[in-house]
């Protein structure tokens, strides 16, 4: 790999008009004050790194879940999924994905499979670390059949900077393992619920990668499960 290829990266096309208005800021900055121009072009340069979309490379074993987002693993613990998803009042286990402000906020699908369901709701904006974030934030939940016939939630909430939460797939559509499904705007956290009886393989305070980092296995031996 290049020395460039490390330093720029590809830009999610949803940036560009927040990247074009930081910079046309930056520029009356620069003609009101010189040294707050400067400060523009550096809230620019972040601009542009947060919506960065690197290409990444899930792994290929099938039954793997990885994770959805890059961030912080911030709880584990079971939890009855959304209501609004219609699956069973059952807890699942549940993985939550805390995102900055620096990570990448691009998301991607923890595992491959057809979407049923796609349910927003409006709601409040909670520092996204804390637990209740997942019942009072605002959010937008996917309900997943994996290729086994189980099923599989992962749901993007919406954080204390965060107001805009993007998803770019509709029920009926059928997704790969690291697919890019959607994006939240300015510090978040993606929550996956996994399916009964499957063991998350990760920790608390662990950094995850979207797409690269494996959550669970959804078959204990490895064979067969949704890829």
């Amino acid at each position: 790999m290049r020395m460039r290829d490390t330093v720029i990266k590809p830009m999610h096309r949803e940036g560009i008009r927040f990247v074009a208005a930081f910079a046309v800021a930056t520029l009356m900055l620069f003609l009101l004050w010189r040294p707050l121009g400067w400060v523009g072009v550096g809230l620019t340069i972040w601009c542009y790194y947060f919506f960065r979309d690197p290409e990444r490379v899930p792994p290929v074993r099938p039954g793997l879940v990885v994770s959805p987002a890059d961030g912080i693993v911030s709880l584990i613990e079971p939890v009855v999924p959304p209501p609004e998803l219609g699956m069973a009042a059952t807890p699942l286990t549940r993985v939550s994905v805390f995102m900055s402000v620096f990570n990448c906020h691009v998301n991607r699908t923890p595992a491959a499979g057809e979407v049923l369901t796609v349910a927003y709701r409006p709601g409040r904006f909670f520092n996204a670390s804390l637990d209740k974030a997942s019942a009072d934030n605002e959010r937008n939940s996917l309900r997943l059949r994996l290729t086994d016939g189980r099923e599989l939630a992962v749901v993007q909430i919406a954080g204390l900077v965060a107001r805009r939460i993007v998803c770019f797939v509709k029920p009926g559509d059928r997704l790969q393992r690291g697919e890019r499904f959607g994006l939240i705007r300015f510090g978040s956290r993606l929550d996956v619920y996994l399916p009964p009886g499957v063991v998350p393989l990760v920790q608390i305070g662990q950094t995850m990668i979207a797409g690269e980092t494996v959550i669970a296995r959804l078959d204990a031996f490895g064979e067969g499960g949704g890829a």
